[in-house]
């Protein structure tokens, strides 16, 4: 790579960097408006991994009720923080919302259920279908069944009925 390509490929990840920080500070303040009418203590903690800008509330017990079943309303409040987003920067985003850390959680969970599956599987042959996901969760569970090796995964079904199916290679 030469000097002046490094350059254009290191500007392209600041100005994506810069538009990712800006995303995260518009989050935080729609969600700080939030917090405010609902009167819900919360910290708010801004990050970015990869290409997308994170944002994490963290705080008092109430804040679990932003969390809802399964994390329902947590979706929702992630899109609606995303629609916030758009309207400041005209570019739809793909910020990730965690509540008093549910997700992070989630994550460690259905990460150590792909393994074990993909471990079952590997063990007895026998093909396993999981329960429908989201994609985000989908794409968790690929993940760990790409870790075990002799087994693969693939998603199949219409959604909101999308599944993970493991099987032996």
């Amino acid at each position: 790579m030469t000097n002046a390509e490094s350059t254009v490929t290191s500007d392209a990840g600041d100005d994506l960097e810069e538009r990712l920080v800006e995303e995260g500070e518009l989050a935080g303040d729609y969600l700080e408006q939030l917090l405010d009418i609902l009167d819900y203590d919360g910290d708010i903690d801004l990050d970015v991994e990869g290409d997308r800008a994170i944002v994490a509330i963290d705080g008092s017990e109430d804040l679990t009720k932003l969390v809802g079943r399964h994390g329902e309303v947590l979706d929702a409040l992630q899109e609606l923080t995303r629609l916030a987003v758009q309207q400041g920067t005209g570019v739809r985003s793909r910020l990730m919302l965690d509540v008093a850390g549910w997700r992070a959680q989630r994550r460690n969970d259905l990460a150590a259920h792909g393994a074990t599956v993909a471990q079952r599987v590997l063990n007895t042959g026998v093909q396993e279908s999981l329960k429908p996901m989201t994609p985000f969760e989908r794409k968790i569970v690929h993940d760990a069944v790409a870790g075990v090796e002799g087994v693969r995964s693939e998603s199949e079904g219409e959604e909101p009925n999308r599944r993970v199916v493991v099987m032996k290679v």
